[in-house]
């Protein structure tokens, strides 16, 4: 162990009542479920027979990736019982809604221990895991150091390893960072570029089969719910701007005012990115338009109607006739444009689409989305595609033709992660012959 390795440890260590104060007034705020803060500190183990694979995803964006590779791995291993951690209740709340119903028996969800050498030792004392899988660049030292002392084997998953995170690596930490590097038996990477940087950080085994997210599962819409807005809108054409951000709204209502001087009867549907901004945005107008949190539905009259809740964004995708996606009409980098494109929805995207650089440009080059810079030409954009249904189904099936190279990716990750474990109880060998992607 290096010696900022062990400075490290130590100082977590004497930080951690420091922590538990700090858990718990997250709980205050809802941010932590208060009834299992001791799952942060590494208790709760419930160890089930057999072989067990742990996959830490943060968050909600890594919970989503790594659902069709959760099937994955189930259906290669019937036998592989499987531990999935978030650090977020949103993440949680993401899995438990989303995770398909057949694997119910077979994963177990606990919020991951913070990165304190005794919480973390505990947790890995209490399950056990046969391997550990981390999700995009959750590379915590004490969890990693635990893992290489216990000879677990170590995977790193959908890495992304931005520019500015290899700079500070380099100028503060070059030598701890490879040591980390080093006790990874591989990594994915989402882009060639990141891919790049891994290596040059110190990942000996760095493979590029593509963004687990292009492969991620259409968002899901509750059949009542969808009904119900259905009837409520009938054959109103919408226009929906998706996960909007501070600064956008008014240029949406600009360009809505526009639309409807072609499409008098438009409905514009707000879908904030932070749910709790809805009565800010419904401010915005007057008489102020119904709100989803409220639970009103749009009515005849309504030209706007603010959906401001959490996990429905897959009812609107499914009821637009074309959608803005939020965070690009303003420099914060944009939103996962892969939704839409998953349900069929025309997309329409802002110019600080940085965030999601790839796949904006595979789906601009395939003609499956359109950047639109303002209100006037957002405007004409989404009439163009509202008044033209045939310019909408070729820009849905253009945007679904790029996204398929990426069907087979959870597959073949799935392959890759079973070669770390050992044999079935059969004593046969992990997973099902295949190939698993290239890189």
């Amino acid at each position: 162990m290096s010696l900022l390795a062990g400075a490290y440890a130590q100082a977590t260590a004497l930080l951690a009542p420091a922590l538990r104060l700090h858990l718990r007034r997250r709980a205050g705020r809802g941010k932590e479920i208060a009834a299992r803060l001791a799952e942060r500190e590494g208790a709760g183990a419930a160890r089930p027979a057999g072989r067990l694979l742990w996959l830490h995803a943060a968050s909600v964006g890594e919970t989503i990736s790594i659902l069709p590779l959760l099937e994955a791995l189930a259906a290669r291993a019937p036998d592989l019982e499987l531990l999935v951690t978030t650090a977020t209740v949103t993440g949680a709340e993401t899995l438990a809604r989303r995770l398909p119903v057949a694997l119910g028996g077979r994963v177990q969800h606990r919020f991951a221990p913070l990165d304190v050498p005794g919480w973390v030792g505990s947790f890995l004392d209490g399950w056990r895991p046969d391997a550990v899988v981390l999700v995009e660049s959750e590379l915590w030292p004490n969890l990693i150091a635990a893992c290489r002392g216990r000879a677990i084997p170590l995977a790193l998953i959908n890495a992304r390893f931005t520019p500015r995170s290899a700079a500070r690596w380099q100028r503060w930490a070059a030598g701890f960072g490879r040591e980390l590097a080093g006790s990874f038996r591989f990594a994915t990477a989402q882009t060639a570029e990141d891919a790049a940087r891994l290596r040059a950080w110190g990942f000996a085994d760095v493979r590029t089969p593509g963004n687990l997210k292009d492969a991620a599962l259409p968002l899901p819409a509750d059949p009542a719910a969808l009904a119900a807005l259905h009837a409520a809108i009938g054959a109103r054409p919408v226009f929906l701007a998706a996960s909007t951000r501070p600064g956008e709204e008014p240029i949406v209502l600009a360009a809505a005012a526009r639309l409807r001087e072609r499409l008098p009867d438009l409905l514009t549907i707000l879908v904030p990115r932070h749910p709790e901004r809805g009565a800010a945005i419904a401010a915005l107008l007057s008489p102020p338009p119904p709100c989803r949190s409220a639970g009103a539905l749009p009515l005849p009259a309504s030209a706007v109607y603010v959906a401001d809740t959490l996990g429905e964004l897959g009812l609107f995708y499914r009821l637009a006739g074309v959608a803005l996606i939020g965070g690009a009409l303003v420099p914060l980098g944009g939103q996962n444009p892969r939704e839409a494109a998953r349900l069929g929805c025309p997309i329409l995207i802002g110019p600080h689409h940085f965030n999601f650089q790839p796949v904006v440009a595979a789906l601009l080059a395939a003609g499956g989305a359109e950047v639109v810079r303002d209100a006037p030409t957002l405007a004409e954009a989404a009439g163009h595609v509202l008044t033209n249904p045939s310019r909408g189904r070729v820009m849905a099936a253009a945007a679904s033709a790029a996204l398929a190279a990426e069907a087979g990716l959870p597959d073949g990750i799935a392959q890759w992660l079973l070669d770390l474990l050992p044999g079935q109880a059969d004593g046969s060998p992990p997973g099902d012959p295949g190939t698993a992607p290239g890189g």
